[in-house]
This record gives structure tokens, sequence and C-alpha cells, in this order.
């Protein structure tokens, strides 16, 4: 079968389509033809992984041991583990797996849930790792609550659409800040505000929020903290390195003077109980993942580049079929 592999670290470039053996399911994981993937900032970090984060990985320091890439996926069950007892051959299912990026690719049962009949495929592949990230930074990290002012920063890419829709979902007032080419688009997703950044300063107005989601940019905590109410939280979901150390850093320190939380998210963690919360605002419309471009496997290096440009609106899908 054919899949994306990578044998070095680096840019896009490093990464290749190449004839690989068809994996096994373990006991406890299905087999999934794979009809639609789709690209995240966390792919960035496996194959162009820098120095220190390769030490916290263990995938290998010269090079990688484990070659696959990508982790969201949607397609059809092709075969299942022993252990398997949810699902069967031919379902269609969402969620994600190892080594996505490829014709088939393994995934536990509990790291995916059935698809609607009426979902495309590409739809559902851009669900999983943006909308668990939104989920349950805003829910489990943010304690989001109904009639909170909650501003989104970095509302226009693949976490921050989902971000903004899901903080409507639950009953927030949503300020959301994006680059002007994403305002109208913000706006239509559902931002009660939308601030451009290149024309406005977040921190200025006098508003402020019961709850910040830092979901790209580079700001100090200093600016995340003036902008919040005396009780308010902010979680560094994502952005720049310079962002998340100091929100690893710095964090801990400003949470203790004063009633206001800083702190940083970590990564979203796989369970099914989510991805039916995420399938389910789905259906009921409240949430619609926002897609920009799709691409074809044998070009997702020119996907990547485009995402790496930090300009997409969305999610960037990987199409198989």
């Amino acid at each position: 079968m054919k899949a994306v592999i990578y044998t070095r670290y680096g840019a896009p470039d490093v990464l290749q389509l190449a004839e690989v053996e068809k994996p096994v399911p373990k006991a406890n994981q299905l087999l999934i033809k794979v009809c639609a993937a789709s690209l995240n900032t966390l792919d960035r970090a496996t194959y162009g992984a820098p120095l220190f984060v390769r030490l916290i990985a263990g995938n290998g320091l010269r090079k990688p041991k484990n070659q696959r890439i990508g982790v969201d996926l949607a397609g059809r069950v092709e075969a299942v583990g022993s252990a398997v007892t949810q699902f069967r051959a031919g379902d269609e299912v969402f969620g994600g797996g190892q080594g996505a990026f490829a014709e088939y690719a393994c995934a536990r049962e509990d790291a995916v849930v059935p698809k609607p009949p009426t979902m495309s495929f590409a739809t559902a592949a851009a669900i999983p790792v943006a909308g668990l990230t939104a989920l349950q930074g805003l829910r489990d990290k943010g304690g989001i609550q109904a009639g909170q002012q909650v501003l989104i920063y970095g509302a226009g890419g693949g976490v921050g659409t989902f971000a903004v829709q899901i903080a409507k979902a639950f009953g927030a007032e949503v300020t959301a800040v994006c680059g002007p080419h994403n305002v109208e688009m913000v706006h239509t997703i559902g931002a009660d505000q939308v601030i451009d950044y290149t024309q406005e300063d977040f921190t200025k107005p006098r508003r402020r929020y019961d709850l910040i989601a830092a979901v790209n940019g580079q700001q100090s905590m200093v600016n995340y903290r003036r902008a919040l109410k005396p009780k308010g939280r902010c979680v560094v979901i994502g952005g720049s390195l310079t962002q998340v150390a100091q929100a690893l850093l710095f964090g801990p320190l400003l949470s203790k003077v004063g009633s206001q939380k800083i702190g940083f998210m970590g990564i979203a963690k796989f369970n099914q109980q989510d991805l039916v919360v995420l399938r389910d605002l789905l259906e009921a419309g409240k949430v619609t993942p926002v897609i920009d471009r799709c691409y074809p496997l044998n070009e997702i290096t020119d996907g990547l580049r485009y995402l790496e440009e930090g300009h997409a609106r969305g999610k960037v899908i990987i199409t198989l079929e």
C-alpha cells in the first residue's frame, strides 16, 4: 500500500510517498481504509521536530524510529482485532489513528466513533485533533460557562474556528482575534465581535474577558493577563514556541498573584465521549468544520507548505477517495 513516510527530520520535503506493508491491527485496534485525513500543526512537530522535542518524544534523535505520520482520519473499517466489540468490517468511522497519511491505518477502538451517513469523509476527518483541542481547552481547562465573555486569539485556523463555534454552543459571547483575510469568515461562523490584530490591540479596549483561549500568536502572558477580568482565566492552547514557553514558565507564577489563572493546555486526549460530543454538535448544526483546501495524498508536501505559511482558513484536508 502507499503511505507517507519520513526518514529524516526537516522541512516538508523530507516526506515521501512510498510502498509499505499494510499494517495488521492489534487486539484492540481496527484496520481502516482511509478515505480522508487532515493536516495539523502536530504533524509539523513530528517531521520537523527540533532537538528538544525529539528528546521528549523519544522517536529518535538523528532519525525517526517510527517513520509513519498523520493522526486525523475518516474511512471504512477493513478488519478488526480479536478484542474489538463495537465495530465490524464495513463500518464508516472517524477519529485518530497511527500513520493516517496512507491508504490504510490502524486505530484503537476507543479512539474512533461511527461517522453519520450524511457526513462526508472530508468533514469527518477535519474534526478530531482540532475539535478535541478546542473542546477540552475551553471546557476542561477553561471551565467555560454560559453568559461569559470569551476571547479566542487566533480564531481563523483549524482549532480557532472550532473554538469560536464551541464557545457559542456553550452560550458564551465570543470576541475573536484574527488576521484581516479571516475577519468575514470568523463573523460568519458566529463570533459576536471580531478584532483584526493588524488594526487593533485587543488589550487596549476597556472590555475584559472571563476566559481567553490563546490558540495562536506570540503574545506575552502579561498582555493576556491585562485583558482578563479579576477572576478571569487564560488557557494557552498553542501559538509560537515563545508563547508556549512563557505559559509553562510564567503562567504558574502569575496565577499565584491575585485570582487570575494562566496556564498551558497540553495535548488533547482522544476519547470516544468527546468525539461523540463533537459529532452531536455537528449534527445539531451548532458546529461546522471550516475546510480551506483539499490535496490528494501525493501532494501532501504542498498542503503542509501551505499550512506552514500560517494563513490557512480552518482545516486542510488530504483526500484518498
